[in-house]
C-alpha cells in the first residue's frame, strides 16, 4: 500500500492538471472580447440598477407593469450572460424570448403640445421623460450588443449575446407603443402622393443563379 507520503505526491500531481484543465475552459476567449463583454454585462447591470431608480417615480401602473416585467426579463438575461461568459460553455438556462402586452396599432400624426424643457428638480420627473429613458436605456443596449457580438470569438457567447439582440428590440418596442399611445412620441408621416412615390422607388431584381447550386 502506498505511504503518506506517496499519496500526497500522487494528489500533489492531480491538482495541476485539474488547475490545468479548468484553465484552459475559462481561456476560450479573446482579449478584445473580454474587454467588449465586460461593457455588455456592466451596461445590463447599470440598466438593472436605473430601473429601480425610475420605479421610485413613475406613477402609470401599466407603465410599472412595463418596468417589472422587463427588469425580471433583464435579470435572467445577465444571469444567462454571466454564466456562458464565464464558464465558455452552454448557459444553464439558454436565452428566452421577450413577449410584450402591448398591440402594435401606432398612432400617426402630429399635435401640438408645450415645448419641451430640462427638470428642475426630480419632482418635475413624469411618466413622459421616465418612459423616454427607458426606450434610451434598451435601444442603447440593442446596439452595443449588436456590435459586440459581430467580434465575439467564443461560439457560445456570441450566441448568446447575438440572440439578446431581438429581445432588446422588443422591449424598445414596447415601450415605443406606449409612449405613441399616451402621444408621448409621436409620428408624422410624408404627404400621400410622397409617400407613394417613395414607396415605388424600387423595382424587383431578377433572381441570379447561386453558383453553389449549379449543375454539373
Amino acid at each position: 500500500m502506498p505511504n503518506q507520503d506517496q499519496n500526497q505526491m500522487q494528489n500533489g500531481a492531480q491538482k495541476p492538471q485539474n488547475m490545468m484543465g479548468n484553465q484552459a475552459m475559462n481561456k476560450n476567449h479573446g482579449g478584445h472580447e473580454l474587454f467588449d463583454a465586460h461593457e455588455v454585462i456592466a451596461g445590463i447591470i447599470s440598466m438593472l440598477d436605473q430601473y429601480q431608480m425610475y420605479d421610485q417615480h413613475i406613477k402609470d401602473p401599466i407603465l410599472k407593469d412595463i418596468n417589472h416585467r422587463q427588469a425580471a426579463f433583464l435579470t435572467q438575461m445577465y444571469n444567462t450572460i454571466v454564466d456562458c461568459f464565464s464558464t465558455g460553455q452552454d448557459p444553464e438556462v439558454p436565452t428566452q424570448q421577450y413577449k410584450m402586452n402591448q398591440d402594435n396599432n401606432v398612432v400617426y400624426g402630429i399635435k401640438p403640445g408645450a415645448p419641451k424643457k430640462p427638470n428642475q428638480s426630480v419632482n418635475d420627473l413624469s411618466d413622459q421623460g421616465l418612459s423616454a429613458y427607458m426606450l434610451g436605456n434598451t435601444k442603447s443596449l440593442a446596439t452595443l450588443l449588436a456590435m459586440t457580438a459581430l467580434e465575439m470569438t467564443n461560439p457560445v457567447l456570441r450566441r448568446v449575446v447575438a440572440d439578446s439582440v431581438p429581445n432588446f428590440i422588443e422591449m424598445s418596442y414596447e415601450i415605443f407603443l406606449y409612449q405613441n399611445k399616451h402621444g408621448y412620441y409621436q409620428v408624422p408621416q410624408l404627404k400621400d402622393q410622397d409617400m407613394t412615390a417613395m414607396l415605388q422607388s424600387y423595382a424587383q431584381a431578377p433572381q441570379q443563379n447561386n453558383p453553389g447550386n449549379m449543375p454539373n
